[in-house]
């Protein structure tokens, strides 16, 4: 059973991890033409953060993009998997209410954010991390 638990953390934390990365990538164009671009992406805060000035929607991406590259790569490498897995939960509910409150429920359960943060926050209470740095360290 312990062994089916770590291999399903394994695959969750990958999971996670290719998830934000592959938000970041499509929003700097390394997706190509499936990319979403770095100014779309901006239009996009200012409409999912409706109710914070437009003005910060430069200042929001920046943010959100900086956290999701650092919890992506954390999480990919498996470096201080619980706090990482912790904040991923945290940010990635924040996106969701933001979404709520700008387009109703419908938008975030589409885009399964909070399957994304309920995974998130599972993640963080696993008890080792197999294929991790962690797990590396800690021997």
């Amino acid at each position: 059973m312990k062994t089916r638990q770590n291999i399903a953390g394994f695959l969750l934390r990958i999971a996670l991890a290719a998830g934000f990365l592959s938000a970041v990538a499509s929003r700097l164009g390394f997706w190509g033409a499936q990319s979403s671009g770095w100014k779309n992406f901006i239009s996009y805060s200012a409409e999912v953060n409706s109710f914070f000035p437009s003005s910060w929607a430069p200042a929001l991406a920046v943010i959100s993009t900086t956290a999701e590259l650092i919890i992506g790569i954390f999480l990919l490498t498996g470096y201080q998997v619980r706090k990482t897995a912790l904040a991923a939960s945290v940010l990635t509910l924040l996106f969701g209410i933001a979404m709520s409150i700008s387009f109703g429920c419908k938008e975030a359960l589409d885009y399964s954010v909070f399957v994304f943060s309920a995974g998130a926050f599972l993640l963080s209470t696993s008890p080792r991390y197999i294929g991790s740095l962690d797990q590396f360290l800690h021997q």
